[in-house]
């Protein structure tokens, strides 16, 4: 049996001369698997990070930029022979380890990434030593090319005519699952990623970016993906740095902060305590809508508004509904911006904080992006993707622009903008209006990237249905473009915005 340092140097090295010779967007891909590394562990400054078979540092230092150099990350090669890589970062610690499990024998931190390192001979040991290094509730983040890929049986089947054979032997995505979950992980989940690989031309590339996350959920069809991305968790007890986020003093103490609830007794209070925990300098107010819940949220809203001024909470009447309580939170909210997000956000909250980036620099509408390439899309219904990117195709040509996703209640606007919104639908089709009519107004619009992680058990469950909230979003499209069109319809009303750049020009000289 072949030593399993020796077959994590050898991947390593066929790794790198993958990227180097036959991936012509190696660049770019090692930036999307960085963003997806961030958005998937929701990174917080701090939190330690360790990188195994590094090789030439091409995702090193693509995951220390989109870490901001807020994150220690200790990069680490199995290669003989390899020194530093020249553009690497001076703030990263480079090691070379002849054994992994002697080298990193006293370490642990918070998060592992690897690339293309499990194999059959050596899975159970490397998944053993990884679970050791970890912090308790650490998590981990592979990805490993996919056995079921068609290019690579192809490529498998010439490999007896070329010089260079792959020398893996690939797990598939059952297997790995299996693993992960028998050596102790938990919160497995081992998903399908990238349809964007050779043969690729500039065209080729638009289309498979832009495919790949409908692809990527596609029952039959995902199966044919370019990797596997696996994710796993230490069990025990998180222990998340007490840091702020603010950044912006421009932004000091200007953000209202709008949250529909509806039976979220359990989502709530841990929403509220967070927002001050990261935000706190920027918050003006909270204001949680109660919408006719039938559980204690009510209750739990009362006793969290004893302790902090800043919490106004809504106690509305029958009927309910999601647009109903958002319209009334932003008709009561004062703050210079309205930040709008759902109660199961908790765990994404450190990526708000791109909200706020794009707000200084001037956006008068910032909205999270489910279907960014660099989005996370995780337990999301393949019959909700592809209404939703349905629904997203026949918007730009009704409202004339490019975007690629305004439907997430995930915004943060102007309060000039919420004041001119027409906010008609009581459903869950207000997030289109919401989205939409700002597009519409002449207002500017920055969409940033977002993790989305579908409702679990653990988090209660959600009222939305395709069936019936479905048909509140086409009749805000009809009637969007008769106003478009014709300057009629329910929101014929609207007010056209003129001179929008100097509206950017004034906030960024604020």
């Amino acid at each position: 049996m072949a030593n399993p340092d020796e077959l994590l140097a050898g991947f390593e090295r066929y790794r790198e001369w993958y990227l180097k010779n036959r991936d012509p967007i190696s660049e770019d891909r090692m930036l999307w698997r960085a963003q997806t590394f961030r958005h998937l562990v929701h990174l917080l400054p701090g939190q330690t990070v360790l990188e195994l078979g590094c090789g030439s540092g091409v995702f090193t230092r693509r995951l220390a930029s989109v870490c901001r150099g807020e994150n220690p990350i200790t990069a680490v090669t199995f290669a003989d022979g390899t020194s530093r890589p020249a553009q690497l970062p001076t703030n990263i610690e480079f090691l070379h380890a002849s054994s992994i499990s002697e080298s990193l024998r006293d370490r642990h931190y918070d998060f592992v990434v690897a690339m293309d390192l499990l194999d059959r001979r050596n899975c159970t040991s490397f998944l053993q030593t990884v679970y050791r290094i970890l912090k308790p509730g650490g998590q981990v983040v592979f990805y490993q090319s996919n056995p079921w890929n068609v290019v690579l049986k192809l490529r498998r089947l010439l490999s007896n005519c070329r010089k260079r054979q792959d020398p893996r032997s690939l797990l598939s995505r059952t297997q790995l699952y299996e693993l992960m979950s028998e050596v102790g992980f938990i919160r497995v989940f081992s998903v399908y990623n990238d349809f964007v690989y050779a043969p690729l031309t500039r065209r080729l590339i638009w289309l498979l970016r832009n495919l790949s996350i409908i692809f990527e959920n596609t029952p039959g069809v995902q199966t044919l993906a370019g990797s596997i991305l696996i994710h796993g968790q230490k069990p025990g007890t998180v222990e998340l740095p007490t840091v702020s986020l603010f950044a912006h003093e421009q932004l000091r103490r200007s953000v209202s902060i709008v949250i529909p609830c509806h039976n979220e007794e359990t989502n709530i209070g841990p929403l509220l305590n967070r927002l001050r925990t990261l935000f706190d300098e920027y918050i003006h107010e909270l204001i949680p809508v109660e919408d006719n819940s039938t559980d204690h949220t009510a209750e739990v809203i009362r006793s969290l508004a004893k302790e902090d001024s800043r919490i106004k909470p809504v106690f509305r009447q029958p009927p309910g509904g999601v647009g109903r309580a958002i319209s009334d939170g932003y008709r009561v909210a004062t703050g210079r911006y309205v930040l709008s997000m759902d109660c199961d956000f908790q765990h994404l909250l450190p990526e708000v904080r791109e909200l706020f980036d794009a707000a200084a620099e001037g956006y008068d509408v910032v909205i999270g992006s489910r279907f960014s390439r660099h989005s996370v899309l995780l337990n999301y219904p393949f019959q909700k993707i592809l209404a939703n990117r349905g629904f997203h195709l026949l918007a730009q040509f009704v409202v004339l622009h490019r975007f690629r996703d305004v439907t997430n209640n995930l915004k943060l606007m102007r309060r000039e903008v919420v004041e001119d919104l027409q906010l008609k639908q009581p459903g869950f089709a207000v997030n289109a209006e919401t989205g939409l009519q700002p597009l519409v107004m002449g207002y500017n619009i920055e969409s940033v990237p977002i993790s989305w992680v579908n409702r679990t058990s653990d988090m209660g469950t959600s009222s939305f249905n395709l069936s019936t909230a479905g048909g509140g979003y086409w009749q805000v499209l009809f009637h969007l473009w008769l106003k478009v069109a014709f300057g009629i319809g329910m929101y014929r009303t609207l007010r056209m915005k003129e001179m929008r750049a100097d509206s950017v020009a004034r906030t960024r000289n604020a």
